[in-house]
């Protein structure tokens, strides 16, 4: 896998000072982006483009962020970040990241082989009123039909800070891929209709599981029990499993 970390990360090879980088490059970028959504695919593959090889560190001082020692208590950091460096202007709403593109932004954690560390989030399920939901007017179908992943190499060993960006690239799923999200979202989702919530476990599903999604397990949610009953149990979120991100990965730049 040292190959695909290469290719990941080779815009950064392309500067191999990181105070010429700071003085001839850098510091133009967030004049360039001024935080406006990109206008078409193309100018946000150039953003992206401009800042693959860069920390999060050099990012965020262009952008006066202050960074978090960890990601403990603030996980959506790194996402976050980029957001505003790439112009995301969904904020909050139900719609993708760049909506006039209809394109969804992900940071891809790997580690120095270039293997993703974790699973990635994709969005809250619902747990009630959701018999007769279908596959293609699902909020999980919606959010995967075009994604904008951004690798970000973020071993734990690595400083927040000193995390660098990798090569992004846009992903739609093929027939065979959608196909698979398909089956396991409508799985999971029979079970959650049938009262099985608390049955699911993260092995459930191919490349699409169900996880527990709350800062505190305080955090309680309607859901249907095993006897049809109104229940309280933790949000749940979907996820697409790490196997299933590095099939992408690997895919994406042949390795």
């Amino acid at each position: 896998m040292h190959n695909l970390l290469c290719l990941l990360f080779e815009q950064q090879n392309k500067v191999k000072n990181a105070n010429v980088l700071k003085d001839l490059n850098h510091c133009c970028i967030s004049d360039a982006f001024m935080s406006l959504p990109p206008q078409n695919i193309e100018e946000l593959l150039e953003r992206c483009a401009l800042i693959a090889g860069l920390t999060l560190g050099q990012l965020a001082e262009q952008w006066q962020v202050q960074l978090p020692a960890n990601l403990q208590r603030e996980k959506g950091t790194v996402g976050q970040l980029l957001e505003l460096v790439l112009g995301a202007s969904s904020g909050s709403k139900a719609e993708p990241d760049f909506p006039h593109l209809g394109v969804e932004l992900k940071t891809l954690p790997v580690d120095s082989f270039g293997k993703p560390l974790e699973s990635t989030y994709v969005c809250v399920a619902p747990l009630t009123d959701v018999a007769g939901l279908r596959w293609k007017d699902s909020w999980v179908c919606r959010k995967l039909s075009r994604v904008l992943f951004v690798p970000v190499l973020a071993e734990r060993g690595i400083p927040l800070a000193e995390r660098q960006i990798g090569t992004a690239f846009l992903w739609s799923p093929d027939p065979q891929q959608q196909a698979l999200l398909q089956q396991d979202w409508e799985e999971l989702m029979e079970l959650i209709v049938l009262g099985g919530i608390d049955r699911i476990k993260g092995a459930h599903g191919k490349v699409l599981q169900l996880r527990p999604k709350a800062a505190n397990s305080k955090a309680l949610t309607a859901a249907i029990g095993a006897d049809g009953q109104p229940i309280q149990t933790l949000p749940r979120g979907f996820y697409l499993k790490a196997s299933f991100t590095a099939s992408l990965l690997a895919r994406q730049f042949g390795d």
